[in-house]
């Protein structure tokens, strides 16, 4: 991970992009966020996918995920990152402070760790524009080379105490002639606490435009051998039914309902 910059102008972008969020009404101005607040890598991207200023006007995201055992539902508050996701027999939500699980019947929840996967999949989803949160380190990457082509990478990495995990790191691989997102690596620390070596991959395609910004349709994990991918690891994942609004979400969506179980 090689810095964008030399370290006196990393330590003035990180500064200027934290005090600039802290004392500018963009809705106010007129003027375009990414040029003053973002590496120039980075601002390509989110402009290549309808703009950061537009996505940060959304207040809500929706998305629907098919699967075999029924549709799932997720709606996310993009200010807080509240979220619920409903399920066929469950109900997965995070309220703020809490994460919790609700059962619509006596079937036994066989997901995935409720608190690992509340905001995971609106985490993948929402790339580039999620990589535009607070707190994120932005340095170059080795680019990609796959299939006789090369992506440039941009790696994210956190500040301490950012996040659950905030020794995950990722890196953003983007088509250099579109600068639209193509590839995304990351690292799992949820689990063990400690950072990973291992990049797993996500190859993002079939990209739909909602309310004026480019969301991906299909998110395919491949195989990967010495921290490189190798073949599609299976379909894919689709992504339907897509919803951005600048209307905030009710509260009551998020609301912890009885007989929900807290998950520590």
């Amino acid at each position: 991970m090689k810095n964008l910059f030399l370290v006196a102008s990393l330590v003035l972008l990180v500064s200027c992009k934290k005090n600039t969020k802290e004392t500018v009404n963009y809705s106010e101005e007129q003027l375009d966020v990414t040029t003053s607040v973002y590496p120039e890598n980075i601002s390509k991207v989110f402009n290549a996918h309808g703009g950061i200023d537009a996505w940060n006007k959304m207040q809500s995201l929706v998305f629907t995920m098919p699967k075999s055992s029924g549709d799932e539902i997720t709606t996310t508050d993009l200010k807080d990152r509240r979220s619920l996701i409903e399920m066929p027999k469950h109900t997965l939500g995070f309220n703020g402070k809490d994460v919790w699980l609700h059962s619509k019947d006596t079937t036994t929840y066989k997901g995935y760790n409720a608190r690992f996967y509340y905001n995971l999949m609106f985490y993948f989803y929402a790339m580039p524009f999620i990589l535009a949160d607070d707190g994120i380190i932005y340095n170059e990457a080795k680019p990609l080379e796959f299939e006789g082509k090369t992506y440039p990478g941009i790696k994210i990495a956190y500040e301490s105490g950012v996040g659950e995990s905030p020794d995950d790191e990722y890196v953003l691989y983007y088509d250099p002639e579109t600068y639209k997102m193509t590839w995304l690596s990351y690292t799992v620390t949820f689990f063990s606490k400690e950072k990973s070596k291992t990049f797993k991959f996500i190859k993002y395609s079939n990209w739909q435009t909602v309310e004026g910004l480019l969301l991906p349709e299909t998110l395919t994990w491949y195989k990967y051998e010495n921290n490189l991918p190798t073949t599609p690891h299976d379909e894919g994942v689709k992504f339907t039914n897509i919803k951005l609004s600048t209307e905030k979400p009710s509260d009551d969506l998020f609301k912890v309902p009885e007989n929900a179980t807290l998950i520590e």
